[in-house]
């Protein structure tokens, strides 16, 4: 099978096609034929070198894919017929032709969907899923900030959460980008981070009041700001690291708030807990996007063998919502 790797850590042109045998199943896995992928940033950053799989994950990069179901490694219990329209959380391996995965990160894809455009859906779903709803515990009437409004995580964010009944706060770099926030994205307010401080613009567009959530790529250059900008009781969760790993926190700014700060990472996670949340994605999201409150966006698709084209646009930060490499 064809699939791409990364020849040494570098920019979109270490990244090569090879013909290498195509994987196994396991015990509780499922094989799938590769119909698309998700592009994430993780796979940036695996790919610079700064990433790696977890241990035992394929070194190949890819985190979603949608496509069917080609075969079973034993003891797969779960419900799957050769031939299901899937999609699959993955630790590594999706840019390939092929994919074994554990059984419980697999989901038949929604209805409505077609077969490529669901490989948009299931990292940012769970991702956003986890950290929104089931770590934040974001109630509805809750005012949420979420940055980088027009990549992956944040167009599936921004409708996620205005579909749990939440008042919507973004943040994005250009006037176009905060216009697309609102105006099809559906956000209450939306900042230009170049322009103006957005703890302030927050609260000047919301009654004074900070944001109960705020769900944050950026890590240590956002740090400070994200504190400023938490109302009272307020949770911050970080799930990325753009702007760096080590940031300086004001504790007793964080004790006048009795506000939260915790960080999360879907990718290390036992099986276990994954399947929890695919299963979780299932029950509240997939509803969600059948009924059209959430609209699943792809920005452009590549050929695989195109994969460090697709990366240069990703890099190029043009896209609004998902880059797919199409088998």
């Amino acid at each position: 099978m064809k699939a791409i790797y990364i020849a040494e850590p570098g920019g979109p042109e270490v990244l090569e096609v090879r013909e290498v045998d195509a994987p196994v199943p396991g015990h509780g896995e499922v094989l799938i034929d590769v119909v698309a992928a998700g592009l994430n940033r993780a796979d940036v950053q695996q790919r610079r070198g700064f990433y790696p799989p977890p241990p035992g994950a394929s070194e190949i990069p890819g985190l979603e894919v949608s496509g069917r179901i080609a075969g079973f490694g034993p003891g797969v219990t779960k419900a799957f017929s050769v031939g299901d329209k899937v999609v699959a959380l993955l630790a590594g391996g999706g840019y390939a032709e092929k994919v074994a995965v554990p059984a419980e990160q697999v989901l038949r894809i929604p209805d409505g969907v077609d077969l490529v455009t669901a490989a948009s859906l299931p990292e940012v779903a769970a991702t956003v899923y986890s950290n929104l709803i089931m770590t934040a515990q974001l109630q509805a009437g809750e005012t949420v900030l979420i940055h980088g409004a027009t990549g992956g995580i944040g167009t599936m964010a921004i409708q996620m959460a205005k579909a749990f009944g939440a008042k919507v706060a973004t943040t994005a770099g250009s006037d176009e980008k905060v216009g697309t926030a609102k105006a099809f994205l559906g956000a209450d307010i939306a900042i230009n981070y170049k322009e103006e401080e957005f703890p302030d613009s927050l609260r000047r567009q919301n009654g004074g009041k900070g944001a109960d959530v705020i769900l944050d790529v950026v890590g240590a250059k956002y740090l400070g700001k994200n504190v400023d900008a938490l109302a009272d009781y307020g949770r911050l969760v970080v799930i990325g690291l753009q702007g760096g790993v080590k940031g300086e926190l004001d504790l007793g700014q964080l004790l006048r708030k009795r506000a939260a700060v915790v960080a999360t990472a879907l990718r290390p996670r036992p099986v276990e807990e994954k399947g929890a949340i695919m299963n979780a994605v299932r029950e509240s999201v997939w509803p969600l996007i059948t009924d059209g409150r959430i609209r699943p966006l792809v920005a452009k698709t590549f050929p695989l063998d195109q994969a460090s084209a697709a990366h240069e646009y990703f890099d190029s930060g043009d896209h609004v919502g998902k880059i797919l490499l199409v088998m």
